[in-house]
């Protein structure tokens, strides 16, 4: 049974995840901790709960996704694993930050083998990775099929969706990312995205003003 924890960060206020089975073994979803007392918050959760990290996922390049990947670098030894069309975004993501007006600590070079179809494995579970470019050219979500929830990253939102104007982004290319990869999946199944509440793919098809079914 895999456990879901939320941690809100930074000042985009990202949404980072950190994923645990009956293992212990887990994994962090795009680390978005980029000052000391956010990285203690996610240190003693994963002390007191007795986890151990095995995995470092990356749905996207975006600085707000990859601010925390040196810091989870440097204490757990992990690489930040991402699409290889986002190793570039996460390469350039401390450049990035200046932009925003946010410091950055430059991310070790990610592992880009992050492949559609592939599957995401810890303990005794697993997420399949489904490629849905759009909101950036290498940009990944996260299904568990077993308990039907799904990692959007910036790809879909409660309400809403990711935006295009970034490097990489392409809204025709997001529309049927959604369409083709994330509606089929199911009604009932969950959406954790990286900002914001979550949100169900049934809730989404009724009231998400961007999603038009007689396109897909």
């Amino acid at each position: 049974m895999i456990e879901v924890s939320r941690f809100v960060f930074n000042p985009f206020q990202e949404n980072t995840w950190v994923v645990n089975d009956e293992t212990k073994d887990c994994v962090i979803i795009d680390p978005g901790c980029i000052d000391d007392k956010e990285r203690s918050v996610l240190n003693e959760f994963i002390t007191k709960n007795d986890l151990k990290p095995v995995r470092l996922i990356l749905t996207h390049g975006h600085v707000d996704h990859v601010c925390g990947a040196s810091f989870i670098n440097e204490d757990y030894g992990l690489i930040p694993e991402c699409h290889a069309l986002d190793v570039s975004l996460v390469n350039d993501a401390s450049l990035h930050g200046k932009i925003f007006g946010v410091e950055v600590e430059k991310s070790p070079a990610p592992d880009g083998s992050l492949k559609d179809g592939h599957f995401v494995k810890f303990g005794n579970s697993s997420f399949e990775i489904l490629h849905v470019p759009g909101h950036s050219a290498g940009s990944v979500a996260l299904f568990n099929k077993e308990q039907e929830f799904l990692f959007t990253g910036d790809v879909l939102f409660k309400g809403s969706i990711g935006r295009t104007d970034l490097p990489g982004g392409n809204y025709d290319t997001l529309m049927k990312s959604i369409n083709e990869k994330i509606i089929p999946l199911g009604l009932d199944v969950v959406v954790m995205p990286g900002h914001g509440g979550d949100t169900t793919i049934g809730d989404e098809i009724n009231s998400n003003p961007f999603i038009n079914l007689d396109l897909i």
